[in-house]
Parts: C-alpha cells; structure tokens; sequence
C-alpha cells in the first residue's frame, strides 16, 4: 500500500515538481496550494504525512501545524522553508512541526527526510544502525530499547516516563515536541558517554545530513533552553567536534 503525502505549497511551479517527483518515488500524493485546502483535506483524509510549505497566502504552515496540533493530530509533519535564520526555524520546530528542509532543496533530501520521520512512527522502513565505528562511541554500544518497554528512564536530576512520553527535571515537567523528547531519552539512556554526531542522526532521524547540516545543534539548543533553570548545572554538554553528553557537573 503506497505512503500518502498531503504536500501544501502556493508556487505552482514547485508544488508540480515536488508532486511529480514524490509519485515517482512511489507516493500517493494530494497537491493543494493553501493552509485552507490543507487543514480541509487532512480531516477529510488523514494523510501519513505532511509536507507543508511556511509561507502561503492566508493561513501559512505554521497555522495549519498548530491547528493539527492542537487536535492532537501527530501525524509527522515536514516544513518547507525558505527562512534560513535559526529563530525561523525553532518558530517551526515549536508549532509542533518534526522536520525542515531550506529552499532550495535538493529532492533527494526530501525523500531522505520523510523516508527517516516515517520510520520513526512504524509506516516505513526499519533502517538498522550504521555498523561503521564513528568518532565518539560505536553505534553497537547505544544504549537500545529493551524487548520489554521500559517505564521511566532518570540521570542527572531528570525523569522520564516513557509510555505517556512526559518527562521532569527535578519537579518542572518540560513541553517537550517528539524529536526532542526522542533526541532526550537518547541522551538519558546514555548518560556520561559522548555520543558523536553520526550516531544521534542515525538513531533520531535514520539518516545522516552530514557535517554541513544545522538540524541536529538547532534541536540540541531548543531543548537546552527548554531544560534550562536559573542557578542550575547545564546538562547537554557539546564536545567539540564529536558530539554531546548528558551529564550533570
């Protein structure tokens, strides 16, 4: 059964392009030019995912990325942007989007991208991890989820329940988005060991952008601010060109 695609997008010539490419990809594809159309066809329809372009006339992608939201909608969602400013691309990661590609784009990375956010929720592919030894810790020696799921996972003043996917430090519980949340647990799992960057994006997003992409330092500095406390230790630690830590100093 093809993967559906709701793709939103107001430049015509884009929207016809990006539509081609993605049935020739083996998509089932719904095109519309607006947020109206989109939020229309997403409750008509339920798509597998959304591809959604930030600015359109009316409602943009962002609105129609809170409203979904809000409906508790959690199909993923992939923004297409053409605002390059990490403060545009955080306002995209906080309405609730998953992932964002900057125009322009090459396709293949679109494919990359939607194929790794359908993985992470069950419609696409299994990827294994990468069995190449990267730079901070083997991939093998990640911490991996259990055969029986685990129910709180804590390290370094933090608590994580798992199943209903909330978590704390100390008595605060953090408004966590998916990724972040996924991006943590990974983080706690493995706790004082120095995770390189090839490992987070194979174990996050089942790809890996390379040493040119933002994506992963954007999320790594969303959710340092989310954990952040007045008078208290840092707890994401960069280690400068390999990766980062969960530890508490």
């Amino acid at each position: 059964m093809p993967q559906t695609v709701l793709l939103a997008e107001d430049d015509r010539a884009i929207r016809h392009a990006l539509e081609r490419a993605l049935t020739l990809e083996g998509y089932r594809v719904t095109a519309v030019a607006d947020g109206v159309e989109a939020l229309a066809q997403a409750h008509r329809t339920p798509p597998d995912i959304l591809v959604l372009d930030v600015m359109m006339p009316g409602i943009d992608g962002l609105q129609v990325c809170r409203v979904l939201r809000a409906e508790g909608d959690r199909t993923p969602i992939l923004m297409l942007t053409a605002l390059v400013e990490t403060a545009d691309r955080i306002a995209g990661l906080d309405a609730g989007a998953d992932d964002y590609v900057v125009k322009p784009f090459d396709v293949e990375e679109v494919f990359a991208r939607l194929r790794a956010l359908l993985r992470r929720t069950g419609t696409g592919e299994q990827r294994p991890l990468r069995s190449g030894a990267p730079v901070g810790v083997h991939a093998s020696h990640v911490a991996q989820d259990p055969a029986v799921p685990e129910r709180q996972l804590t390290a370094a003043g933090l608590r994580m329940d798992l199943q209903a996917r909330r978590v704390w430090r100390g008595t605060r519980e953090l408004e966590l988005t998916r990724t972040e949340f996924e991006l943590l647990e990974l983080l706690v799992r493995n706790a004082g060991i120095v995770l390189d960057h090839s490992t987070i994006y194979d174990r996050i997003w089942g790809y890996d952008f390379g040493p040119g992409s933002k994506n992963l330092a954007v999320y790594v500095g969303y959710l340092r601010r989310k954990l952040d406390e007045p008078g208290a230790s840092q707890l994401i630690h960069t280690v400068r060109g390999v990766g980062y830590v969960l530890r508490e100093d």
